[in-house]
């Protein structure tokens, strides 16, 4: 009986041995020498090698990826069992481990985002009764809101339908964020990493991030600001004057206008998609011709503090604008920043600027 146990620990401490081997394996394969342990493997090489030409090439893998024993230890399975996919794709929660990662060197931006509304969770998106009990949810809601998830949106909401309550079926899924940082930003793009703060945006555009990318859903791949198209719109039969500002073009994958509807007169004139329609937020009247980047803090969305930049604190008619209703957010406002005319509030004609005393 005493060999047996002698025998049995001897096989217990084995294994232990054996374990402890293949953790600090593990941890040398994600993090040897900035993922060439990685790459060691073929089916990562290509990843591996974009990553060394990315504006992160100065990081290690694990920097931004998790590296827990059970990750290690099924990566390690699915190597030794030639199971991996045609193409490499982070899961869900694998994104959402690696945003909390982006904080760490990027802790002005993540603060933004997170005080902004596009660190909404899936709860306060896909469980709000004043919007499911108007429109019933789809799976294209979630080419915007929650790209990453696996699933239809009849596996992420119930019930189906416009009559409530509602709730997220995965548990944990309800308070995570339905947009992370990867639905904009592609780690792995080519680019150079920053070496200082970029410069305040201006209508004319600055330099565009190299990680600056839209997730697409049913492409699961990212696609650059840079190849993205500005749409050609129209205020009524007016096209109207585009930034051709290309940050921009990752905000129209969104907040996108919609085809003239069937029977309509912009669809019975052929005047083309129209400012302001869908999702869209077009400037027109006297901000036409405005980048969204030029007023819209890239990540906190807010826009209130960009009128000083072109407006003194005092306009021509006397009114302070910063203190001026110009939310798109109600429709009481009479003075929308987006689509505001001068005719709006001078209907009898403009007023010449005042002569400033020296």
């Amino acid at each position: 009986m005493k060999h047996l146990l002698l025998r049995a620990a001897l096989a217990l401490g084995a294994a232990a041995l054996l374990a402890c081997a293949a953790l600090f394996g593990a941890g040398y394969y994600y993090s040897s020498e900035h993922g060439r342990g990685c790459a060691s493997c073929h089916e990562m090489n290509a990843y591996a090698s974009g990553f060394h030409g990315s504006a992160h090439r100065g990081l290690t893998c694990v920097d931004c990826h998790q590296a827990s024993l059970g990750t290690k230890l099924r990566h390690i399975r699915v190597h030794l069992a030639h199971s991996w996919p045609e193409a490499i794709r982070l899961r869900e929660v694998d994104v959402l481990e690696m945003t909390a990662s982006c904080q760490r060197c990027h802790r002005h931006e993540y603060a933004s985002w997170h005080a902004g509304p596009h660190s909404a969770t899936y709860q306060r998106i896909f469980a709000d009764p004043a919007h499911n009990s108007k429109r019933m949810l789809m799976d294209d809601c979630l080419r915007c809101h929650g790209m990453y998830f696996k699933g239809s949106i009849r596996d992420l909401v119930q019930p189906f339908s416009t009559n409530g309550p509602w709730h997220i079926v995965p548990a944990k899924q309800a308070e995570q964020p339905a947009m992370p940082c990867q639905t904009c930003h592609a780690i792995h793009a080519p680019g150079e990493p920053e070496s200082r703060p970029p410069a305040r945006i201006s209508v004319a555009g600055a330099a565009v991030p190299a990680t600056l990318a839209f997730f697409d859903r049913r492409e699961q791949l990212h696609f650059s600001a840079l190849s993205l198209p500005i749409p050609v719109l129209h205020d009524g039969a007016q096209p109207l004057r585009m930034s051709q500002d290309p940050r921009q073009t990752v905000c129209y994958q969104c907040h996108a206008p919609r085809q003239p509807e069937a029977g309509s007169e912009a669809a019975l004139k052929g005047w083309g998609p129209q400012a302001g329609s869908g999702d869209d937020r077009t400037p027109m009247g006297v901000h036409e011709g405005l980048s969204c980047a030029a007023c819209h803090d890239s990540h906190t969305e807010n826009a209130r503090a960009s009128c000083k930049n072109c407006h003194p604190k005092m306009s021509n008619c006397g009114l302070d604008v910063e203190t001026m209703d110009t939310t798109y957010a109600s429709a009481a406002s009479h003075h929308n920043i987006h689509w505001v005319r001068c005719a709006d509030c001078h209907q009898h004609g403009i007023p010449k600027p005042k002569a400033h005393k020296n």
